[in-house]
């Protein structure tokens, strides 16, 4: 069955890979990406061309995760062609690396907007439709270093990670007895592949950088280079994209509530099973053992 699907921060990365893997499986997909009549104009093109050069439906189209009338606008529109959404995918994110003093509260509220509080506005737009047909699937993308080994210097992101990981967690028992199911990937540290490492960000007080520079001489470029170095030789980013492909076309009701593609393998998946397996019992525990999966909704 072809499934409406839309995908945030669409223009590269997962949120690109994942937007061709689900559109070749026959799916409709909407690539989610801000300013497509500007900076992100080459992208969107990008995924036009590829529509009509592989015979599959990728639309590119205009989506602000920071702006609720962009996200509002975005979201109508797709409604008013299709009358539903059966699938979003929370992508878009953005990484920072420094000195974690160095970055401003105001620099982490912007991450924190940009990893968390964007899932926020679309879920608050996208979810009524998908609540009342009583059926759907929201993949969340999360991060291995939300439970795995986290290296030093990427703790505002790492923390916006965990927030959103956080939401997705609560998101999937109080969706379930809507009929709309939960399944949050949790991919490793890609070092290609994506623009996470070569377009992070970095901190505003650069006199404070500049004093932890004098202990960790030129530590931000050794921990891409040792992350590098421990991804086995042939790690392509296309294994997070097609396992949510795969997620997709899994039958209602028989998708994963969580998944780690880790190369590296930090840890994450050992500890994700332990914190799940808590919840798994602790929700029986209080009598709510119907949260863990979805049922058909008939009212």
């Amino acid at each position: 069955m072809s499934n409406i699907v839309v995908i945030t921060g669409a223009s590269s990365g997962f949120g690109a890979l994942t937007a061709r893997a689900l559109a070749d499986a026959g799916h409709v997909v909407y690539a989610g990406m801000r300013r497509t009549a500007t900076r992100n104009a080459p992208q969107a093109e990008a995924a036009s061309d590829y529509s009509k050069e592989h015979g599959v439906d990728l639309r590119a189209i205009e989506l602000d995760v920071t702006s609720q009338d962009s996200v509002d606008t975005a979201v109508h529109r797709i409604l008013d062609e299709h009358g539903r959404i059966d699938v979003l995918v929370h992508n878009a994110g953005h990484m920072v690396a420094g000195p974690t003093e160095a970055f401003t509260p105001e620099q982490l509220a912007d991450l924190y907007d940009v990893n968390v509080l964007s899932t926020q506005r679309v879920n608050r737009a996208a979810l009524p439709s998908m609540r009342h047909a009583g059926r759907g699937l929201v993949i969340w993308v999360s991060s291995t270093s939300v439970k795995g080994g986290t290296p030093p210097y990427l703790a505002p992101y790492f923390a916006a990670k965990a927030a959103m990981d956080s939401l997705a967690v609560s998101y999937a028992a109080e969706l379930a007895r809507w009929g709309v199911e939960t399944s949050i990937v949790v991919p490793g540290a890609f070092t290609s592949g994506t623009n996470h490492f070569a377009h992070a960000g970095g901190p505003s007080d650069h006199e404070v950088e500049a004093e932890y520079e004098t202990r960790y001489a030129g530590l931000v470029g050794q921990v891409g280079e040792k992350l590098a170095a421990l991804t086995p030789e042939g790690t392509e980013a296309s294994l997070v994209s097609d396992e949510i492909a795969r997620i997709v076309a899994l039958p209602a009701g028989r998708r994963p509530y969580r998944v780690t593609i880790d190369p590296i393998d930090d840890g994450s998946e050992a500890v994700s099973d332990v914190a799940d397996r808590i919840r798994r019992d602790f929700l029986t525990r209080v009598g709510l053992a119907d949260l863990l999966a979805v049922r058909p909704v008939n009212d």
